[in-house]
């Protein structure tokens, strides 16, 4: 029966439907025939599914928290949600999901949760890597970097990203740290930069051994790296003047945005990196931690109108400040979800300044992670070992 509907509408009409099917449909569809199974596995299928026309009501949100299990050990969850009318008291579309591998020994407050790129989501810790697909729920733990820090000398790892080589179809994490000299064998103020590329393809980790120029330090918020326009982005600073330190993933050259005016060292802010109307997009907000003094400090919103061109920040939005750990993401252009010191979920509603809070959303202070995704078939290559996850928190 399904090869003779299959017969009946050329490939490219089939195709052209089945696009607008949700993924779980198309997974059953899969079981349906071998020939539909054959169509709907096809990378000109994936492509067109990928790159079909969607809008904001298609995206789907993935939430990350930790919670606490022991002196220094966590367990991460992750909620895969969507809204109702943009009622954010969310809907899970799937059961709770117990994060693979990150059951770290070192602070959650550190995990990463990169992308999406291709629907594609990079979840990393100080010892993990794990290459994961939220709609198809499958998932790759990646290899580690082998290096072996040379005696007297620690490795402070300073930022890292994930993007897609569209040159040689590829996808590539980048990993950045610093080689210090650990006293009393060597001077701290010895001070290397490291920059390793993993390539899924190669499977393997590589040093990028042209970096010549004089880097600038990065700084890690919760909010601070961002694939966007082909480059993974970080908050850095150089003699206390803050950039967007850039990292090209096909040329593998870095560039530095200068931030506007006025954010500086000594501003007592905070800064985070988003998307608003496609545009690069700083949140500029009060340390944690500081006095928060009424009516006198501000969360301001600025928009790089040209990408890459430093003299093209405007200042969007600014409101009145409050106590915050940090900006998440920004959600169908208007919604700024941001985590509090106590690990609750809110949003600010940058057209109404309207803030709210979700109790149920909640988690160890400082380890609350937020992606926008929309449905992706996108496969992921299979040279090591592919699982599928345990599902039911």
């Amino acid at each position: 029966m399904a090869d003779e509907i299959m017969k009946m509408y050329p490939e490219d009409v089939m195709i052209y439907i089945l696009t607008r099917i949700q993924v779980k449909s198309l997974l059953r569809l899969k079981c349906v025939s071998k020939t539909w199974f054959s169509l709907i596995n096809s990378s000109t299928f994936i492509h067109f599914h990928l790159n079909r026309t969607t809008t904001t009501k298609d995206e789907l949100i993935l939430f990350k928290r930790s919670f606490r299990e022991g002196p220094d050990e966590y367990r991460s969850i992750m909620s895969f949600l969507f809204d109702v009318d943009e009622q954010i008291d969310h809907t899970a579309i799937f059961p709770d999901l117990v994060v693979p591998y990150l059951t770290t020994t070192s602070s959650c407050m550190f995990h990463r949760l990169l992308g999406p790129c291709n629907g594609l989501i990079v979840l990393t810790d100080s010892g993990f890597v794990v290459l994961f697909n939220p709609t198809t729920r499958n998932y790759r733990l990646l290899e580690a970097d082998t290096y072996i820090c040379p005696f007297g000398f620690y490795q402070d790892n300073s930022g890292v990203g994930f993007g897609f080589d569209w040159i040689v179809n590829n996808y590539k994490i980048i990993s950045v740290s610093e080689i210090i000299g650990d006293p009393p064998f060597y001077d701290f103020h010895f001070r290397k930069w490291k920059v390793d590329v993993y390539d899924l393809i190669a499977d393997s980790w590589r040093d990028v051994n042209n970096i010549n120029q004089q880097m600038p330090k990065m700084h890690w918020y919760a909010c601070s790296e961002l694939y966007f326009k082909g480059a993974v982005h970080w908050i850095a600073s150089d003699d206390a003047i803050f950039v967007v330190l850039c990292f090209d993933i096909c040329t593998e050259i870095f560039r530095s945005i200068l931030m506007p005016d006025g954010c500086d060292y000594f501003d007592g802010k905070c800064y985070g990196i988003v998307i608003l109307h496609d545009f690069l997009t700083l949140v500029c907000y009060p340390e944690p931690g500081n006095d928060i003094r009424p009516g006198k400090e501000s969360t301001d919103v600025w928009l790089l109108k040209e990408y890459g061109i430093s003299k093209s920040w405007v200042k969007k939005y600014s409101f009145t400040a409050h106590p915050i750990e940090s900006p998440l993401i920004i959600w169908r252009d208007h919604v700024l979800f941001l985590q509090t010191q106590s690990g609750v979920l809110i949003s600010g509603d940058l057209h109404t300044q309207q803030v709210k809070e979700y109790n149920h959303l909640q988690g160890f202070p400082r380890s609350l992670r937020i992606a926008i995704y929309k449905e992706s078939l996108t496969p992921i290559p299979k040279r090591s070992q592919l699982c599928q996850p345990t599902s039911n928190v």
